[in-house]
């Protein structure tokens, strides 16, 4: 699909076999919606960073995608086991790469749905330690999906939120969820049939009673999180559920503000306020708050219609491929099979210096 405005430039690169090649030079890079970069991937990736490219294969029709980052300028990471990035964010700095990270940090242990993730307790203290890091709102929590089987009913579900929340207390600002939508999803539904997982649809009854009985607890533990859903159609916003952009341009000003590259792309004004009569700082209704005194105004919306239809992602290039994350879970979307994702990962581990992920 073509994207108007902002499409990522095109430049021509060597490759390591010493080809001149022309490749899509994208100034946000998403790595990745498709396998987890992070947990598997990271030596990889910081490699591909430095060697100034990595090659993309369409999963629709098989061709090859020369990636450049030469013009990157920041870069959303997604995972479940970020902790390998913590040896690497200091390159990102020397870099001058801005990025943050959606820390996809679920409980179900007790029922086995995602064997191949740390234990929880490991998985919090990685999140606290990221933010040590990176610094506060940089690190974004998921709860994704909500599903509920013959174990898990929505009671079960809002307790294990509370027990995550209320250890994330003061190192995030955010929970992003969804409602895990099994019959939409082909691959969802064959996953769970085929590892006998007995799931329940979500229905607007069950959403709506999870979100109010959510966004109560928000208040009654004192998180004051912002709540929001990924890709969702059902409006909730009457619990006070906001739709969220996980690929998102706000958090990017904030974080990035004095990248004047990087504002220039997402057609962004840095604006300072003046005091008012009585010493206060007014800021326009849909400006972005960098500070007390200084804010952003974008120009235009920045959404990428290429997504799906409730996405309120920005534009960006995603990195990564599907069938290569070896994570395990049972209602995963990104794989076809377990086995599959696997030999991808132990062919990967045979040629890690390779300029695709798969290392073929």
């Amino acid at each position: 699909h073509k994207m108007t405005g902002m499409a990522a430039k095109k430049v021509n690169i060597t490759t390591d076999d010493g080809r001149l090649v022309e490749a899509t030079a994208p100034i946000i890079v998403s790595a990745s919606r498709s396998t987890d970069i992070p947990a598997f991937y990271a030596e990889w990736f910081f490699r591909r960073l430095e060697k100034g490219y990595s090659v993309w294969t369409n999963p629709f029709n098989g061709v090859p995608l020369y990636i450049s980052y030469q013009n990157t300028r920041f870069i959303v990471f997604w995972s479940k086991n970020p902790k390998p990035l913590l040896g690497h964010l200091e390159y990102l700095k020397e870099r001058n790469i801005g990025c943050y990270i959606q820390y996809t940090l679920n409980d179900y242990e007790d029922e086995g749905l995602e064997k191949g993730v740390p234990p929880l307790e490991q998985r919090i203290d990685t999140f606290i330690k990221l933010v040590d890091k990176l610094g506060f709102g940089r690190v974004v929590w998921r709860f994704d999906p909500m599903i509920l089987t013959d174990e898990i009913s929505i009671e079960k579900l809002l307790k294990k939120v509370r027990n995550i929340g209320d250890q994330l207390k003061g190192y995030t600002e955010k929970l992003v969820f969804s409602f895990a939508d099994i019959a939409s999803y082909k691959k969802v539904k064959i996953n769970l049939d085929r590892n006998n997982i007995r799931y329940h649809e979500w229905d607007e009854d069950s959403m709506n009673a999870f979100a109010s009985r959510l966004s109560a607890m928000n208040k009654e533990r004192g998180w004051n999180y912002v709540l929001a859903t990924c890709g969702e159609k059902i409006d909730i916003t009457q619990y006070g559920i906001e739709h969220n952009r996980c690929v998102d341009d706000d958090l990017m000003i904030r974080f990035a503000w004095r990248d004047s590259e990087l504002m220039k792309f997402l057609n962004v004004e840095i604006q300072s306020t003046q005091p008012s009569l009585f010493g206060e700082f007014e800021i326009p209704v849909d400006a972005i708050q960098i500070s007390e005194t200084m804010y952003g105004i974008k120009k235009k919306s920045n959404r990428d219609k290429g997504q799906r239809q409730f996405c309120g992602c920005i534009v960006s290039k995603d990195i990564g491929q599907y069938n290569t994350c070896p994570h395990q879970c049972e209602y995963c979307y990104a794989n076809t099979s377990k086995a599959i994702a696997v030999s991808n990962w132990r062919q990967h581990l045979n040629n890690p210096l390779n300029d695709t992920i798969t290392g073929k």
